[in-house]
């Protein structure tokens, strides 16, 4: 049974994905900086023994493995590969060597998964029908995201995939579990970024002057009517403000004030709506009080979906392969994922993979310096990855 192969396929292999994995975590590079990390992804599948290989978006990469009749049907699997700003606070052999960079967001343990995956894939091509494209991306995590990039770059053609698999890390499902949920999933994601002029001087003498540090704190309140008061209460959203510069003194009020922030919601249509109102409040409140204001608003990554029928399918699938009682069912995550613009052109499941272990102490949410991960996840990462493709190949 090939379910029972690639289990042990994943299991003799695992000792390697956590080696990737390791050095990998090890040697991070940040968004579109990612030169030795691709070198490295591009190394272990020739040694692999996978020869279609395309460079994609300068530091991505799209294989292909191709089974019997590769022409029938056509699943990507997806890994990004980018680390974050963060200086390491674990004490572990696999530390960072690269000072104030960080895999802090599990990119690692993609990569690895995902080449664990194609090692297990290519050596039982002959088991299935339908070609699998490896799609290893740069700059998740910063606009415009490496997933658009890669399409950009015709990633998903030629061929064209009928469906994607992603999987991300989840440090609040404990190892050996996964989750899944069809339909919307994760937040669409814009940043924010306002200046608040106004005429600064001496605080002893506030008649002389246009308080830019007053109008702000006016309109970061004002603008919590947005979501408050503008959205419908059935449309999940976030108004948040991150950043305030003003760079004054007990006795000084600067001549302006920079602010940033994010917004994210669920649904498109309230996404733009919410724009145009962010900009009416801000420009009114700001010249109501004798200010100026630059409002920019960088959109980012749209709402992430996951196709119902894919999901569904590989729902089932991962109850195959590890048991009903290690699937679990999601909720709605306001976080965002570039994944999105994926599953904007075709089917997609985006599907989070346990990392957790409180005995061992891996209990650190994402983008923390104390974030890491249960290596036994690789097991499954891997292992699970190459049993879902496989199935859904075999779907009529």
């Amino acid at each position: 049974m090939l379910k029972d192969k690639i289990k042990s396929l994943a299991k003799a292999y695992k000792e390697e994905v956590i080696a990737n994995r390791r050095h990998l975590h090890a040697n991070p590079e940040l968004s579109f900086q990612e030169y030795r990390t691709s070198t490295f992804v591009k190394q272990k599948l020739q040694e692999i023994g996978i020869t279609t290989i395309e460079s994609k978006a300068d530091t991505g990469w799209a294989a292909l493995i191709e089974g019997k009749n590769p022409g029938k049907r056509v699943v990507a699997l997806r890994a990004d590969m980018d680390a974050l700003p963060i200086i390491e606070a674990n004490d572990v052999t696999y530390k960072s060597q690269n000072p104030g960079v960080m895999h802090a967001c599990g990119h690692d343990a993609h990569t690895a998964s995902l080449l664990g995956a194609a090692k297990i894939l290519n050596e039982v091509k002959e088991q299935f029908e339908g070609t699998i494209k490896l799609i290893f991306q740069p700059g998740e995590e910063v606009a415009p995201g490496g997933a658009s990039l890669m399409i950009a770059d015709k990633v998903l053609e030629n061929p064209r995939p009928n469906g994607i698999i992603g999987q991300h890390v989840m440090p609040f499902i404990e190892v050996g579990k996964v989750g899944f949920r069809p339909g919307i999933y994760m937040a669409s994601a814009d940043e924010i970024y306002v200046t608040v002029k106004g005429k600064g001087g001496h605080a002893a003498m506030p008649e002389t002057l246009i308080d830019p540090v007053l109008i702000a704190s006016h309109m970061i309140v004002a603008l919590q009517q947005v979501v408050s008061r503008a959205a419908s209460p059935k449309i999940p959203s976030v108004l948040s403000f991150g950043r305030v510069e003003a760079l004054g003194a007990t006795n000084v009020i600067p001549n302006e004030v920079k602010i940033q922030g994010t917004f994210r919601t669920l649904d498109e249509t309230w996404r733009a709506k919410a724009h145009e109102k962010m900009l009416s409040i801000a420009k009114g409140i700001v010249e109501g009080m004798g200010g100026e204001v630059d409002f920019d608003i960088k959109k980012g990554y749209p709402f992430l979906k996951n196709d119902p029928e894919l999901t569904q399918r590989s729902h089932q699938a991962a109850i195959a392969y590890l048991g009903e009682d290690n699937v679990l069912d999601l909720d709605i995550w306001m976080a965002a994922e570039d994944f999105a613009f994926y599953s904007q052109e075709v089917a997609g499941c985006f599907y989070r993979l346990g990392t957790r272990n409180e005995a061992k102490g891996i209990t650190s949410g994402v983008h923390t310096p104390t974030f890491d991960i249960d290596e036994d996840a690789l097991e499954i990462g891997a292992g699970l990855m190459a049993f879902l493709a496989v199935s859904e190949l075999e779907k009529a």
